[in-house]
């Protein structure tokens, strides 16, 4: 799968992620370090790659902008795992979750349960 990890998330876990065959890019490798997040889900949506963050405003820019993709996975409460165990986390749920990801969703890893919403969203008033 084609990712691209976001700033708020360790190069650890874009490492773990390689090693486990995934083609992968963190933004700091592409120079977007202070980049909006439109910025940085354009470059995930042009690119075809599954933003992976653990920033709860793509979401939101995903409702408001009504967009059928980029596909974002949401690393929720996260805190207590270390990059390989979440990135095993993430793996172990790819063969059940690729679909969505394929065809647009938000997927939410909360600490105890996972959540897809598909896109498009309805747009927030």
């Amino acid at each position: 799968m084609r990712l691209l990890i976001d700033q708020n998330l360790s190069p650890l876990l874009a490492e773990e992620l390689v090693a486990r065959g995934h083609d992968e890019v963190h933004v700091r490798s592409l120079g977007m370090s202070t980049a909006s997040d439109l910025e940085i889900m354009g470059v995930a949506a042009s690119e075809a790659r599954v933003l992976v963050s653990a920033d709860t405003d793509f979401g939101e820019l995903l409702a408001r902008t009504n967009a059928a993709s980029p596909s974002v996975a949401l690393l929720r409460r996260q805190d207590h795992r270390r990059a390989a165990q979440v990135a095993e986390l993430f793996v172990l749920n790819l063969p059940t979750l690729a679909e969505d990801f394929e065809t647009g969703a938000i997927v939410v890893f909360d600490h105890d349960r996972i959540r897809v919403r598909r896109l498009p969203m309805r747009p927030i008033d």
